[in-house]
């Protein structure tokens, strides 16, 4: 083969060029119509109202256009890691980020170290099929942290993921490999450990399940913090029965429940007993909001399992861990079955190197010790105003740096079933709003309905960290009592936002709050 007339020789033995590949990318003036470079929205010539545009028409429209009706959709900038500020400059302190932002947005001590990672690591980028040592390195540090709380996990082996739900999933195929012949999955009221299919399954709430049943056969639940009544439950399946036990340390969508002294611990006990996997979901609790690495070993419960997730990605990549004890591990991942579970992204370079350097500063700064500090300050700064305006909060509730707001209802009679759900609803969305206006970005809880948690960053400076909570203040005395959130709404924003969810399906969980 020869090289064409125009083309340099060859080197002989090589062949000659392949001709232009006509799926390789179009030059510039092909692009099609409209196309956005990433060039284009670095350098900020997306305005906001473009990307609140685009957003709606080809995203999650329903979801975008409510927080619009709101005034919370944003986009917001950056302004420090732990402020945020809208297109016309207003500043906000974000307590929000549901647990996933732990230092904050774009913090320095991250995006330092991913600038020095892209231009000396030299690890290959997704090693599905060899050794990496930033993987490497991440799971020897989870379990050796782990095993610092519960000696029986030294010898624990780690699978990597790229979500909560993920390491949920995963956790349950785990357990299944080790008790095949069981059939039962237990869970939590209240509870919530993903939205895909056998996570799903053990979040007891019709609103998200019911247009995908059947979903994970045999998933059950049992009331929360009732040992009793786990207890009945095994007893009448027959512990045999029963794969697993699925149970989150601090419920944090179910409004930040802490369960009672002595039921976590009596939950392993009754698994060890029995034989029956103990899954610890730690994706909200673990490393450090609640001021423990792990809540699950601070109340007594030494779990099989422990999924992990949230705090990992340093608010900057997704990252998901499922720590398994060695043998349960070896059973669903032994010699020829060692690909029976796999996961594209799980263990990739770059998401290992951020949970590494996530984890090395929760180390260094002690940041759960931190949590547990300021969380107390927190938690009392709330209580001081639930007692000052009682007509509008109902409870606190907190531990560490997982905090919560239940409002009373802004509709004081009783309601009956579906109509009570939206007014709970209504009362959490309207806080959320108040809050927003007050200065200060928080959470709603998935399964509390009239629950708003406050999730800051673990190191946000301490005169931030006051000035958050004489937001609250501000925010508590303009709206005295709960009925004020939906008078001080606009009018014409309460007409849109009813005409709004009186369009959108009936099905609500029921709540106490």
């Amino acid at each position: 083969m020869t090289a064409s007339p125009s083309s340099p020789a060859l080197p002989p033995g090589l062949p000659a060029p392949l001709p232009p590949d006509p799926g390789s990318p179009l030059p510039a003036a092909q692009l099609p119509p409209g196309f956005i470079r990433a060039g284009d929205v670095l350098e900020g010539r997306l305005s906001p109202a473009q990307t609140r545009t685009l957003d709606q028409r080809h995203g999650n429209e329903e979801l975008l256009f409510g927080l619009d009706l709101l005034g919370l959709a944003g986009p917001f900038s950056r302004v420090t890691p732990w402020e945020l500020e809208d297109e016309r400059g207003v500043r906000r302190i974000n307590a929000s980020g549901y647990a996933a932002v732990p230092f904050g947005e774009m913090p320095p001590v991250i995006t330092d170290f991913l600038r020095e990672f892209l231009t000396k690591n030299r690890a290959m980028g997704l090693p599905q099929q060899s050794s990496s040592p930033w993987r490497a390195a991440l799971q020897s540090n989870l379990v050796r942290l782990l095993a610092r709380e519960l000696p029986s996990h030294a010898d624990s082996q780690v699978f990597f993921c790229s979500s909560g739900t993920e390491a949920i999933e995963g956790a349950l195929k785990f357990a299944k490999a080790w008790r095949p012949r069981a059939k039962f999955y237990l869970s939590f009221s209240s509870g919530y450990h993903g939205k895909t299919l056998g996570s799903l399954s053990l979040t007891p709430n019709p609103e998200y399940q019911d247009v995908f049943r059947p979903l994970l056969p045999g998933a059950l639940t049992s009331p929360y913090g009732d040992l009793d009544a786990l207890t009945r439950l095994v007893r009448r399946l027959g512990p045999d029965n029963v794969v697993a036990v699925v149970v989150e340390p601090i419920q944090g969508e179910g409004g930040v429940n802490i369960p009672p002294p002595g039921f976590l611990r009596g939950v392993g006990e009754l698994c060890r007993r029995h034989g029956i996997v103990c899954i610890a979901d730690e994706i909200q609790t673990g490393l450090g909001r609640t001021g423990h690495w792990f809540e699950s070993a601070a109340q007594g419960l030494d779990p099989d399992i422990v999924t992990l997730a949230k705090p990992l990605g340093g608010g900057m990549t997704a990252v998901g861990a499922t720590i398994v004890r060695h043998a349960i591990y070896k059973k669903m991942l032994g010699g020829l079955s060692s690909k029976r579970h796999s996961n594209t992204f799980g263990g990739g370079a770059l998401a290992m190197a951020v949970g590494l350097k996530s984890l090395e500063y929760l180390v260094e700064q002690d940041l759960p010790a931190r949590s547990t500090r300021l969380g107390a300050l927190g938690l009392e700064r709330l209580q001081a105003t639930q007692r000052q305006h009682p007509r509008l909060l109902e409870n606190v509730r907190g531990q560490g740096l997982l905090l919560a707001m239940q409002f009373r209802p802004v509709v004081g009679v009783p309601l009956p079933g579906v109509l009570k759900e939206i007014v709970f609803e209504a009362t959490a969305i309207l806080a959320l709003r108040e809050l927003h206006a007050a200065g200060v970005m928080a959470n709603l809880s998935l399964s509390s309905k009239r629950t708003v948690r406050l999730t800051p960053a673990l190191d946000m400076p301490e005169d931030l960290f006051g000035a958050m909570f004489d937001r609250v203040g501000v925010f508590a005395a303009r709206n005295p009592a709960s009925r004020h959130l939906l008078t001080n709404t606009p009018p014409a924003v309460t007409a849109r936002l009813a005409k709004f969810a009186a369009s959108k399906p009936k099905k609500r969980t029921e709540s106490d709050g």
